[in-house]
């Protein structure tokens, strides 16, 4: 047992709290001026937000340089993998069906269910949008169903608000489950269960979401007369997001299928309201937006050349996710069963794949070790050089009564190539390469989209951990936690609205979890030490308060300028971002304000307190 420690943890370095805080909060400013302020691209401005956590670290909280260097490479190596791996593997499936010519087919496949433009809207915005943000997330639902909605006649502006607005309740599971592998990361908290809390409040809000965004596209005597499609359409989502998100719960030895919740539940309620379509139901007037609506509601405006980097690069990320002529509705070649088949193929082959990673992972902690595969381990575990053991927290954060090796903070890598999200995708794309007869020239166009789409993602999500590593081991956020600890009984609300801004200022709900998670925790705990809390358990307070910072998140993804940026690239809209901005900002706020409602129900009032599971 290790007793010396190189770096004990100061909350208030400074002497006086005030000031503590407000240079603890100096990596973030420094963040949201560059982000907001100076509009750079999120990369560079995690990167700045970074080196100034670093050196605050250094000076103000006296962490050895080293240390604080070692903690950034700690996290940014988290942020490569699993969590880059897998988004880097999530859009290469994609762009194989792209390349390959399936995603064609399923988009005409889908875009041929209804003429209805309310219907359309739930049906490619809210169930296909939930499957793309799924399978490869960053900014795809947006642009392709944008464009998508643009190409059947619903008014580019109206579009893209559409989309933005649906956009929301599955972002929490997109990119396979990103956001909650990022979170759980951040906060030291195992996923599944993270995952079993949010399947506790996103199905609430996918129920709702379908209506608020048809209300958004015409009135409530329009809206109602298809509740039908909205009832099935969001309620057979919602029924699949919180079966799949707590299937391990439910069904005791099932295998972790949480990072599929979208994809499964944007096929899923695809099928189930075509069926309903079909067979059952119909819409009794077919709606569509009037062809004459006045300049400045939605019509196709004269793209302008604005010199925003956000733009710039939206430009270039829309560019590579479709080939043009994607709001399209194509004819060229009949669908037939197989075809379709075969091109949801890829899709299923993910799923399997990652079925069996999940089954290997379950070994893994039946044995409470590697196993052997072949002459390799399934993981390996490396300490982080001066920083494993070699920091103390600060003496408010520890629990009574923890033994010396207790107080002192783990840092171990583990390199998890085997059961990482990221491997069993790329598996699915060797075997769909096989499958959809790719050519070695398919192959290498499908890799070089890739790496130039996740230019900027991956970076900013590596510099967002390194960042929020750097400030844990620090105590940098902890002296932020007491801070807002400070709000008592109202923190549960204001943790969802935490969320939301990290969101809005980072881009991605994986973002603003690496960001906030590690602080989301140490507030918690300092709530519930207060007595604010008393029905649940401290780990409960922790799960709850930090999960509250995805879903709250996610609602600041229709504000964020990746989303806004995409969706007038993805319509033909460029120019118009403040204009899109302006329609979505309140809806943005309303939701937001409805999930740490709902976090506030479930901290305090019983029998929504059952809704939070255990650790």
């Amino acid at each position: 047992m290790l007793f010396a420690v190189a770096y004990v943890q100061d909350l208030n370095p400074l002497g006086n709290r005030i000031a503590s805080t407000v240079v603890a909060a100096l990596p973030v400013l420094v963040l949201f001026y560059l982000l907001v302020g100076r509009r750079w691209l999120a990369s560079w401005a995690g990167a700045a937000g970074a080196a100034t956590a670093i050196l605050i670290a250094w000076l103000i909280y006296g962490m050895p340089v080293e240390m604080a260097g070692w903690a950034f490479v700690h996290g940014a190596f988290f942020g490569l993998l699993p969590i880059g791996w897998t988004v880097f593997a999530a859009m290469l499936l994609y762009n194989l069906t792209v390349e390959t010519g399936m995603f064609t087919i399923i988009r005409r496949s889908i875009g041929g269910l209804s003429g209805d433009a309310r219907v359309q809207a739930v049906l490619i915005g809210f169930c296909f949008g939930a499957f793309m943000e799924g399978a490869a997330g960053a900014g795809s639902p947006v642009a392709i169903c944008g464009a998508m909605l643009a190409g059947l006649g619903v008014p580019p502006m109206r579009a893209a608000v559409i989309c933005l607005i649906a956009n929301t309740s599955p972002v929490a599971y997109g990119g396979l489950g990103v956001p909650i592998l990022t979170l759980g990361t951040a906060s030291d908290i195992n996923p599944a269960t993270l995952s079993i809390m949010a399947g506790h409040q996103l199905p609430i809000l996918s129920c709702l979401i379908p209506l608020y965004m048809v209300k958004a596209m015409c009135t409530w005597r329009q809206t109602l007369a298809i509740w039908p499609a909205l009832v099935v359409g969001g309620g057979s989502f919602a029924l699949f997001q919180f079966t799949f998100a707590t299937l391990h719960t439910l069904w005791p030895g099932a295998p972790e299928v949480w990072p599929l919740t979208d994809i499964g539940g944007g096929i899923f309620s695809l099928i189930t309201l075509a069926i309903f379509l079909k067979f059952i139901w119909k819409p009794q007037d077919e709606w569509k937006f009037p062809a004459d609506l006045p300049a400045g509601r939605g019509q196709t405006v004269e793209p302008a050349h604005p010199t925003d980097p956000h733009v710039a690069a939206a430009e270039e990320e829309v560019s590579t996710l479709f080939p043009s002529g994607v709001g399209m509705v194509e004819r060229e070649e009949p669908l037939t069963a197989g075809r379709i088949a075969l091109a949801w193929s890829p899709f299923v082959i993910m799923a399997c794949c990652l079925a069996g990673a999940g089954m290997l992972r379950q070994a893994e902690t039946a044995h409470q070790a590697p196993l052997p595969v072949g002459p390799l381990q399934t993981y390996y575990t490396e300490p982080v050089p001066t920083l494993h053991h070699e920091v103390e927290r600060a003496e408010r954060l520890q629990k009574p009564g923890a033994t010396a090796e207790e107080k002192q903070e783990e840092a171990e890598f583990k390199f998890t190539w085997a059961t990482a999200p990221g491997t069993p995708v790329f598996v699915a794309v060797l075997i769909s390469a096989v499958v959809l007869r790719a050519s070695p020239r398919t192959l290498w166009a499908v890799l070089r989209r890739t790496v130039f789409q996740m230019k900027i993602p991956i970076p900013t999500i590596a510099f967002m951990l390194g960042l929020s590593y750097v400030t844990k081991y620090a105590g940098i956020d902890a002296t932020l936690g007491v801070a807002f600890a400070e709000t008592g009984q109202l923190y549960p609300f204001f943790a969802a609205m935490l969320g939301w801004l990290g969101v809005f200022l980072t881009g991605t709900d994986a973002g603003s979890n690496a960001l906030f998670g590690s602080l989301q925790k140490i507030t918690a705990g300092q709530v519930f030490q207060s007595g604010a809390i008393t029905h649940l358990t401290a780990g409960q307070t922790d799960v709850l308060i930090c999960t509250a910072n995805s879903t709250g998140g996610v609602m600041g993804k229709m504000i964020d300028a990746q989303s806004i940026c995409v969706a007038t690239a993805g319509t033909n809209q460029i120019g118009r971002e403040a204009d899109i901005f302006k329609a979505v900002i309140w809806h943005s706020v309303l939701l937001a304000a409805i999930v740490g409602g709902l976090t506030v129900l479930q901290a305090y009032v019983v029998p929504f307190t059952h809704m939070v599971p255990h650790p």
